[in-house]
């Protein structure tokens, strides 16, 4: 899998960008280009193709200019991706209020973040560990941050808290976009690929050898109807984490 690296941009001109504090207009007579159409059209390239078919070259064809054109308004491709990444994440829903307190607050969070991901796969090929310091990452963390403000926690703990949703959310997520790409990726959907190996399977995996996995693997296999639900891992990994934060929670409070 292709990974990118967030920050890796001149400083300069990717917080001139991000906040478009400079942003270049188009020369007379040029195609009616500017920072967000670039933009945009970049985030159509990865969600089609994902970052290993994202380049300057392809969003040029995908606006129908020139790829010299581009570099006017945008350095390069690493100033690029910070600005697709701040852009994508204005997309996440931010209601100022949530019935039912700081658990629905951040369960409403995780999905958000949850179907970003299926929107756009292409974020789970980046590394973050470098923020983006653009106006709509900033925003979001706010706003996530506003989750857990007053409910006992200190500062750093409301980080940790909003850092450790987001991470359950980045790796389930991760699972339930493997699993969409299966079929596309191996030719093989995975009704198929059981019907293919359930035969020679049943010959190997002995009942007696292995009773407890072929008990709980059939239970799950009937109760999911397969092997593996990324809605059921996200909704049940989700919960038990709300659990660890509201022992947190009555740790400090109680």
């Amino acid at each position: 899998m292709t990974v990118e690296y967030t920050g890796r941009g001149d400083p300069a001109r990717s917080l001139a960008l991000l906040w478009r504090t400079s942003e270049r207009v188009s020369r007379k007579g040029k195609p009616d280009l500017s920072v967000d159409r670039i933009v945009r059209a970049a985030i159509e390239v990865a969600d089609a193709e994902g970052l290993a078919g994202l380049s300057m070259r392809r969003v040029a064809e995908r606006l129908g200019v020139g790829t010299m054109s581009l570099y006017t308004y945008v350095p390069g491709k690493p100033e690029l991706l910070d600005v697709m990444l701040d852009t994508v994440y204005a997309e996440t829903a931010r209601p100022e209020e949530v019935p039912g307190g700081w658990r629905a607050r951040l369960e409403q969070i995780a999905r958000e973040n949850w179907a970003l991901y299926l929107r756009h796969p292409w974020l789970l090929q980046v590394a973050t560990s470098r923020p983006v310091l653009g106006p709509n990452v900033t925003a979001k963390y706010d706003y996530e941050l506003r989750a857990v403000e007053g409910i006992g926690l200190t500062d750093v703990e409301m980080d940790s808290v909003i850092t450790l949703i987001t991470g359950f959310v980045h790796g389930t997520a991760r699972g339930a976009v493997e699993a969409a790409q299966a079929e596309s990726q191996t030719g093989m959907s995975d009704e198929q690929w059981w019907a293919a190996h359930a035969p020679f399977f049943s010959r190997i995996a002995d009942p007696a050898r292995f009773p407890t996995a072929a008990r709980v693997g059939q239970a799950t296999g009937e109760a999911l109807g397969g092997a593996y639900s990324a809605e059921h891992a996200f909704a049940f990994g989700l919960g038990r984490v709300l659990d660890g934060i509201q022992a947190l929670i009555d740790a400090r409070t109680g």
